[in-house]
């Protein structure tokens, strides 16, 4: 008959230690994502605003392209009322009665009309352009500034990454590895407590007879049963695994009261 071996049970004090050395693995990629600080942030940050700026200048663009079609278009429509206005003078010359020369006099006055709406509308648009240029430039500056931030910023992330790529995806398998040791109960609780945590502390120490993540004190009696590993316990202040760390500072024991003896007289 084949031999079935089933997988040792982890003791409570095996569990935490586990624990820990997973927590120390995970505060060490930590480390090193606090030294490239908030460059990726910042680096994200520029090249939305570069991804902006290259929206609005073709916007602007845009815009100028379209007054500029209209001005052409309103300078075709002058050509145009020009023509009409000189046949139309042209016709006057040759009316048989006065009802013909008015009708011809409102078409000319009608295409003067146009000639000078069409002139305030190009003017406008001219203007506008002008506006609009000036605005197309500042942008175009301010995205060539932001532009060459961005590749300055993008460099000084590239070297730190660069200088701890390696190490970081060592530490990674090494937290992979790791987590996989941990039951998938304590190793869900593990990683909700870290993604809760600011510092991304799960499991702390005993420092100066106080919690290592919220440096609430801790009763001695609370440190003890820590200390003696038979039992995973958490903060009662912010929920964090307590592991022993310093030597417990025990309470004093109470001084036993002196009692002196009278002095007896013969």
């Amino acid at each position: 008959m084949a031999k079935t071996t089933a997988k040792k049970e982890q003791t409570v004090a095996e569990k935490l230690d586990s624990l820990f050395t997973l927590q120390q693995i995970d505060t060490e990629i930590d480390k090193i994502r606090i030294i490239r600080g908030e460059l990726p942030l910042v680096v994200q940050d520029l090249e939305d605003e570069v991804e902006g700026l290259g929206t609005i200048i073709n916007r602007i663009e845009d815009e100028i392209k379209e007054l500029e079609e209209d001005i052409s278009r309103r300078k075709n429509e002058n050509i145009d009322s020009e023509a009409k206005i000189k046949k139309y003078k042209e016709q006057q010359s040759n009316v048989r009665n006065n009802r013909e020369y008015d009708s011809l006099s409102k078409e000319i006055e009608y295409q003067e009309l146009e000639i000078q709406l069409n002139e305030k509308r190009i003017k406008e648009a001219k203007f506008k352009i002008e506006s609009k240029k000036e605005i197309l430039e500042e942008k175009k500056e301010k995205k060539e500034i932001v532009a060459k931030e961005l590749e300055l910023k993008k460099s000084e992330l590239d070297d730190i990454i660069a200088e701890t790529k390696e190490q970081e995806e060592k530490l990674i398998k090494k937290s992979e590895a790791a987590l996989k040791k941990i039951e998938p109960r304590l190793a869900s609780a593990y990683t909700r407590l870290r993604e809760g945590s600011k510092n991304g502390l799960a499991v702390v120490q005993i420092v100066n007879n106080a919690c290592g993540g919220c440096f609430n004190i801790i009763p001695i009696q609370r440190q003890l049963d820590i200390k003696a590993k038979k039992e995973i316990i958490v903060c009662e202040h912010c929920g964090r695994i307590l592991v022993p760390g310093e030597e417990v500072v025990e309470e004093e024991p109470k001084k036993k009261r002196r009692t002196s003896r009278k002095k007896t007289t013969a």
